[in-house]
């Protein structure tokens, strides 16, 4: 006791012999020792005061406390909102009412979406294809190097025309190599099978019109299908096609469409891309491109491949094959005619500079042939060898290379990038496309649109031709698209470009540029968009409806085609049936007796009976009409009676000369 009252002696404050014993569930501590204490009934470390014990709770959980907090306002104001919604005088609470308010809302969300597609939609008015076909776009340069126009537009008309199409001198050029991709998917057998038997292999198609010219202008022209990663039940079924027919490519990469799949079957075709050699001998020589050199032994043929490479095969001895002109791709929703593809691509191969085959030229040369060879030297002391002659080699296969044709060819859409139904690039850009590292970033997206894009951001960007066919490259009659119209031909375009050429030169006249933009109401032109987009078998935004119900299958196909009189039959209207087919255009007169000058592609075709109908029209029809063989007919019965009157007055006359000689 004594000790303990020494020691607290100097503490003015008595301090009590014993504290006293904290209750279980208090809530102040008496001292230090007492707050470190461990309260099984509380669960808390120590016993805290009542503001610290508030702080250290705020601290514990505040974030999420916070959230739940904000979570629970969102959830009460919401179901606040639901309940005077409901609670509505307005609102319906019988099953007629509420029937009549579903259907309301129904109508106004289809009426939205409807009408959100139409502000968006860019295509709401057929474009003015007459005007197209009459003054048709050949070679170009690239949009971002051009004078923006209005879109549509006519371009100004050039004082020098452009030589129709084909030239005289087209089968005496080299044919191009052409390797096309039909891409592809693992369940589209039936359609693969349409390909193989139709545009693919068909003489007409290969050949042209006409007596054609036996498939030589086609004969580097090859048909592949390619197909991404199947699908794991259809790996047998596509295993027995590729060993049944032998053009199947598989790309290493998953079945898409916009996710990479143009881009990895150029990068394909940079290594394994190989076409047929000239067979035969032209008068214009054969083309010598940084590529020629290139060889591989001929591979196993296809069923529809060109028939001088199955004779060149089975000679015992085949000659190699060599790298593509062109690599293209086309949807396999098209109808492609292989001799017309392969003319205008050959031409493309022979234009020089921006002007197309045929046309009068000045050469100047490239901006990319000028640079100089920059001096090497050491600072210290003489040009390093190694490094001067690696500079000279790159040089060397730097202008070998700029003589090579930069040709981005298809359907040039609002003067920004090709369909995609069909487009090809030339040898070059593909081999670039497969090796720019600017390109493998831009592989995901719109696969047409990624491709013009990857032709910006080539080094020669200014020189690459973009030519562009908008008058033999169509969407199929029945699909009601603004590119779509009847099946075209030669003759048809022929009577479509008198009164547009009228038309375009009268206004060319009287303006002082001589552009002529189809959207400008103040020029009288807005009429005459319709009559441009107008065809006769088609309306554009309409369902197509065949002018007579009954009708057979041949004067149903022939109805498709534009501008004929099975076309303006109409229901109702006294028209002779018989007489509009026995006035149709045989296939010689389409043509105007010529072997190439007519569609390319058509397109959009999905549904198997547009394909049968567009490869009736193209393929099967007849060389002459029953009119025109009796046209034929009669005016071999007047040469007849012409030539035998001939010899009847030389009978008489000889026979007069030998009386007077007698």
């Amino acid at each position: 006791m004594s000790g303990r009252l020494s020691s607290d002696s100097s503490s003015s404050t008595p301090t009590p012999s014993r504290a006293p014993s904290p209750t279980p569930f208090s809530r102040h501590s008496s001292s230090p020792s007492e707050t470190e204490t461990d309260s099984p009934l509380l669960g808390l470390g120590r016993y805290t005061s009542l503001r610290e014990g508030r702080w250290n709770w705020r601290n514990l959980g505040s974030s999420s406390l916070r959230r739940r907090k904000r979570d629970g306002r969102k959830w009460r104001a919401f179901k606040g909102g639901l309940r005077r919604i409901v609670r509505h005088p307005l609102f319906p609470r019988q099953p007629l009412t509420i029937i009549i308010a579903l259907l309301m809302f129904t109508v106004f969300a289809i009426s939205l979406t409807l009408a959100l597609l139409y502000i968006l939609n860019p295509d709401k008015e057929a474009l003015p294809w007459r005007a197209y076909c009459t003054i048709t776009p050949t070679t170009s340069v690239p949009p971002h190097y051009r004078t923006a126009l209005p879109y549509p537009y006519i371009n100004p008309l050039p004082k020098v025309m452009p030589p129709s199409f084909p030239p005289d001198d087209l089968d005496a050029l080299p044919p191009a190599g052409l390797f096309l991709a039909v891409f592809s998917m693992d369940s589209s057998l039936e359609r693969r099978m349409l390909i193989r038997t139709t545009w693919a292999a068909h003489p007409r198609s290969r050949n042209g019109a006409g007596e054609g010219d036996d498939g030589m202008g086609t004969s580097r022209t090859l048909v592949r299908f390619v197909l991404g990663q199947p699908r794991k039940g259809w790996e047998r079924r596509i295993q027995t096609e590729m060993e049944m027919y032998n053009d199947i490519i598989i790309l290493p990469c998953p079945e898409n469409m916009n996710s990479g799949k143009s881009h990895a079957y150029f990068t394909w075709a940079a290594s394994n891309a190989w076409v047929p050699p000239v067979y035969f001998n032209t008068t214009h020589p054969v083309p010598e491109f940084s590529y020629s050199d290139q060889h591989a032994p001929a591979p196993r043929l296809a069923p529809h491949d060109p028939y001088l490479a199955w004779k060149d095969s089975a000679s015992g001895h085949p000659r190699a094959w060599v790298r593509p002109d062109y690599v293209a791709k086309v949807d396999d929703d098209a109808f492609v005619m292989l001799a017309e593809l392969e003319a205008r691509m050959r031409l493309e191969l022979y234009a020089i500079g921006q002007r197309p085959y045929g046309m009068p030229y000045t050469s100047t040369p490239s901006e990319y042939l000028r640079v100089e060879m920059p001096k090497v030297e050491s600072q210290t002391g003489p040009p390093d060898d190694t490094l001067a002659s690696t500079m000279v080699e790159q040089e060397m296969q730097r202008d070998e290379s700029a003589n090579d044709p930069l040709v981005y060819w298809g359907y040039l859409v609002k003067e920004k990038f090709m369909a995609g139904e069909l487009y090809g690039l030339s040898w070059s850009l593909v081999d670039w496309v497969s090796k720019d590292p600017g390109v493998k970033a831009l592989t995901k997206g719109a696969e047409d649109k990624q491709t013009a894009r990857w032709m910006t951001l080539h080094p020669r960007a200014g020189e690459i031709r973009w030519s562009s066919d908008h008058c033999w490259i169509y969407d199929h009659p029945r699909s009601g698209t603004v590119y779509s119209h009847g099946f075209l031909f030669p003759s048809e375009v022929s009577r479509v470009k008198k009164p547009v050429l009228a038309y375009l030169d009268k206004v060319s006249r009287n303006s002082s540029t001589g552009a002529i933009s189809l959207s400008n109401p103040a020029t009288g032109t807005s009429s005459m968009l319709l009559s441009w987009a107008h065809s006769s078998v088609s309306t554009f935004g309409t369902r197509y409806q065949q002018p007579l119900q009954e009708m057979d299958l041949a004067h149903s196909v022939e109805a498709l085609v534009e501008g004929s009189d099975m076309s303006k039959l109409q229901e109702g209207i006294s028209m002779d049936i018989e007489r509009a087919w026995r006035n149709r255009e045989g296939r010689v007169t389409r043509y105007e007796n010529k072997r190439v000058g007519g569609t390319v592609v058509v397109h959009f075709i999905k549904k198997h009976m547009w394909f049968l109908e567009t490869a009736l029209a193209f393929l099967e029809s007849d060389n002459f009409s029953e009119a025109e063989l009796e046209g034929l007919d009669a005016d071999e019965d007047k040469l007849n009676v012409g030539l035998s009157s001939v010899w009847t007055d030389n009978s008489v006359f000889k026979q007069t000369n030998a009386s007077a000689a007698l």
